[in-house]
């Protein structure tokens, strides 16, 4: 048993990453007080833009540095997405919710136009992601080394470190608490002489920026390719944003949680003592324990008290 978990953690920390990041760009936004239902949307840019750039530089650029600038590339797809649903949102005060629904719907349509002009398939591939590696000396130490060191993309060490940053700035500086503020009592941020709009435009140009970086990631450690499609991880970011009440440590915990049930989806078929239970089971499984967990604990949720509402 511990042979078979320690083949799949490194696949199941591969799908969580970007996961990861991408409902941490949420959390940025909502907690600003804009509701963000375009992480979807945001994600696929960002994964458009980092193929779009590795396509037109791998052959002419050590492998480092293209994938490093195919990532900054998504970051910034995504941030330029994120300023549409931005200006509707907050300076023309439009329904957050059908204007990230609308972000979703023309990302997933205008990049797919652009990867066919380019390629004439829709499909853009990449020679070479990030290649997984061991750490050294971490690698050796006993369990936690095999776990955690072992087969590991140095963008999951990326992200956990502005996971870590995101924690620092949201509950240990002045700037968090302006931008948690800004969330639930806008009107009071304001009489303090603190411009809100910024403080949103901030917020949601964060999440495009972390989301860009999500779909960035997926397409660099085990996609390869952009296909027009994140496979819903965007959607299920949210979902975990949710899930994890909205707060760093439970989004990591939610995320990790969708990140185990779909690997074992995903191999479920090759591994014989799993093979003989339906892979639809594994697949549901994360979202029927978030509909209980909602249901039972609606009473309890601590969603920013000001989020979707304009001001």
């Amino acid at each position: 048993m511990w042979e078979l978990f320690s083949q799949i953690f490194p696949y199941v920390i591969a799908y969580t990453i970007p996961m990861l990041v991408t409902s941490l760009g949420g959390l940025y936004s909502e907690r600003s007080g804009v509701t963000n239902l375009g992480l979807e949307g945001l994600m696929l840019s960002g994964y458009f833009g980092s193929a779009f750039v590795i396509k037109l530089t791998e052959n002419a650029m050590p492998h480092t540095a293209y994938i490093a600038l195919g990532l900054a590339a998504g970051v910034l797809c995504g941030m330029l997405v994120a300023s549409l649903h931005a200006f509707a949102s907050i300076n023309l005060k439009a329904d957050q919710t059908i204007s990230g629904t609308a972000i979703n719907m023309l990302a997933a349509a205008l990049t797919v136009y652009v990867a066919r002009l380019v390629t004439g398939s829709g499909n853009i591939p990449i020679v070479m992601g990030i290649v997984r590696d061991d750490i050294p000396f971490l690698s050796k130490i006993p369990v936690l080394g095999a776990l955690f060191f072992s087969r590991s993309y140095w963008s999951t060490w990326l992200v956990l470190a502005l996971w870590g940053f995101s924690f620092w700035l949201l509950y240990s500086t002045s700037f968090g608490l302006r931008l948690r503020a800004c969330g639930e009592h806008p009107s009071a941020v304001e009489s303090a002489g603190i411009n809100v709009r910024r403080m949103r435009w901030f917020g949601v140009l964060a999440s495009g920026a972390l989301s860009g970086l999500g779909g960035g990631v997926m397409l660099v450690t085990y996609s390869g390719e952009f296909n027009g499609s994140v496979a819903g991880l965007g959607f299920l970011s949210i979902a975990a944003l949710i899930f994890g009440q909205w707060k760093p440590l439970g989004i990591l915990g939610a995320t990790f949680f969708f990140g185990f049930f779909t690997t074992l989806a995903n191999v479920s078929q090759a591994i014989p003592a799993l093979n003989v239970v339906p892979t639809v089971i594994f697949k549901v499984f994360p979202y029927i324990v978030t509909l209980v967990a909602l249901v039972f604990s609606s009473k309890h949720m601590s969603a920013p008290a000001a989020d979707g509402i304009p001001y």
